[in-house]
């Protein structure tokens, strides 16, 4: 009973906490409405030589607009680059 607590917990705390999109995998990015294969790999590419400041950085990514943004604010976060 403890371990599905603190399984329960631990997804709570991971879907709370929305993807970063400096630090997410493949698989993590396409978890997202809308992101597919392609679009996982163009962010993981732009990030290999910058770094997302905040959110509403992501449209320096080709495919990725405003309303893309608007829509999944809620679910992304950009944390501190280390760059």
């Amino acid at each position: 009973m403890k371990k599905s607590i603190w399984a329960f917990v631990c997804l709570v705390s991971f879907l709370h906490a929305g993807v970063d999109i400096n630090t997410a995998s493949k698989k993590e990015l396409m978890q997202i409405k809308g992101i597919g294969s392609k679009k996982a790999e163009a962010i993981i590419a732009y990030r290999e030589h910058n770094c997302f400041d905040s959110v509403d950085s992501l449209q320096k990514v080709k495919g990725i607009g405003k309303k893309f943004i608007q829509k999944h604010k809620e679910e992304l976060h950009a944390s501190q680059c280390h760059k």
